[in-house]
């Protein structure tokens, strides 16, 4: 946890230590390299579990983090196993918004029904306590902080969401050269993942984000989503993905030209 608040630029949430490696930890490592302000926010300790233990989530999750680039990490320590979108939970996780000012949120998001509830709730109250960050006339609900307002709200959906959900719209991030990172940073949570299960993992990770990659022409890719469709004043650049020029084509009669 950093020892004093630190204004940021993208903000990743999730319920427990490993959630955010997993779902999204390879545009975490390349925004870091990308040189933004990053931090990860964990809202539970993660414990308790059958082989962990709150030193041993914590050991694990700095050293995931120096793998991901050494972003900004923060726990909120809110209940794991019950957490709920509360108005009390709300105020903890808005007065962290109000404080680092991130310009973009992202929240694991989704629903798992053969896997902890948390993940559902955790992607309620973010959404709730985003609308809370920017409420005036309630400091003293924030822990003092005065109001902020999230510009940019993403979803990174999990992987083995149940259901299929019709977002505004969607888009991958190519993660190929940081995709090592994101193995190398879930193989810390070895309190969780026992090496027989992280090659189960592993191999789940690996298929998943090769198949949402290819796609897109990717050799890996994490899929992200919007609360609204996305917008621009250049169709070309849209669709390539804001790419300003295709590669060279050969016209039939002619030489290659750029358009």
């Amino acid at each position: 946890m950093t020892a004093s608040p630190q204004i940021l630029d993208v903000l990743a949430v999730a319920p427990h230590p490993d959630d955010l490696e997993i779902t999204c930890g390879g545009t975490l490592a390349k925004l870091v390299k990308q040189g933004y302000r990053v931090g990860l926010c964990d809202l539970t300790s993660g414990e308790p579990t059958p082989r962990g233990s709150l030193e041993t989530r914590r050991r694990e999750a700095e050293a995931a983090r120096l793998i991901l680039g050494e972003p900004v990490r923060i726990n909120l320590d809110l209940p794991n196993r019950i957490l709920m979108d509360s108005p009390e939970n709300r105020y903890i996780l808005a007065a962290a918004f109000r404080r680092h000012r991130p310009r973009i949120v992202i929240v694991m998001a989704g629903r798992t029904p053969a896997a902890s509830p948390d993940h559902h709730q955790g992607h309620l109250l973010v959404e709730a306590a985003r609308f809370y960050s920017q409420l005036t006339k309630w400091d003293e609900r924030f822990a003092g902080t005065p109001p902020f307002r999230v510009p940019h709200l993403v979803y990174a959906p999990v992987p083995f969401d149940a259901e299929v959900r019709h977002w505004h719209s969607t888009f991958v991030v190519d993660v190929s050269d940081t995709f090592d990172q994101k193995l190398a940073a879930i193989r810390c949570y070895e309190s969780q993942f026992e090496p027989d299960r992280f090659d189960k993992v592993a191999h789940f990770v690996s298929s998943y984000n090769g198949f949402v990659g290819a796609r897109c022409g990717f050799k890996y890719g994490e899929l992200f989503a919007l609360p609204h469709p996305v917008g621009g004043d250049d169709l070309v650049s849209l669709v390539q993905g804001g790419k300003s020029t295709y590669a060279p084509v050969a016209l039939p009669g002619q030489g290659p030209v750029n358009i």
